[in-house]
């Protein structure tokens, strides 16, 4: 049971944080040109490989820091990236990305630079250094495999159903509550 409840808040949070972002645009833009098999597996291998830097980063983090700085931290890059999730528009959608011959290298190395030090991986990173480092990289890459998923085969449909604004309030309001959460366990920690 302590794998359900750390599984869920990191799924929901990099799954929502994640919907209609840069990497599922151009993972659905791909789709729409080349094959979906390889924009699949080289966006997953990316989010894969950077989900492990992340962890062993926020892990790192976790070893060597006071669980005091460690919820501050957490809780304020959390209120931030739910304050700019508000404030986010649509991606520019027309933009194609160049790839090479090699459609599964192309893809892993657009997702990875695309998505390198970006709020999903900065909100795995901080889940690591908070909640078990192996729950927080199968639930984030499967969340970033999911959004690949839905980006290369449903996200042209789905987004004709549910407005992208209402998916980045969603993730604001996700990371809004993780970071009271984080506020509340430095409470707690300190008082």
């Amino acid at each position: 049971m302590e794998f359900i409840e750390p599984f869920v808040k990191v799924f929901l949070l990099v799954f929502l944080a994640e919907f209609g972002d840069k990497s599922q645009l151009v993972c659905m833009t791909l789709s729409a040109r080349y094959r979906p098999l390889p924009v699949l597996l080289g966006s997953l291998f990316a989010f894969a490989v950077l989900n492990a830097v992340a962890v062993v980063f926020g892990a790192a983090i976790n070893a060597y820091l006071p669980s005091a700085v460690i919820l501050a931290v957490v809780g304020l890059l959390f209120f931030v990236f739910g304050i700019q999730s508000f404030r986010i528009e649509a991606e520019d959608e027309d933009i194609v990305p160049k790839v090479g011959k090699h459609l599964l290298v192309s893809v892993f190395v657009l997702i990875f630079f695309a998505e390198l030090g970006d709020k999903t991986q900065l909100a795995v990173a901080g889940m690591a250094a908070v909640e078990q480092a192996g729950i927080v990289w199968l639930a984030g890459t499967l969340a970033l495999g999911l959004t690949s998923l839905l980006g290369v085969w449903f996200g042209q449909l789905l987004l004709q159903k549910v407005s992208i604004k209402w998916i980045h309030r969603g993730a604001g309001v996700l990371f809004i509550v993780f970071s009271l959460i984080a506020f509340w366990q430095l409470y707690i920690v300190v008082f």
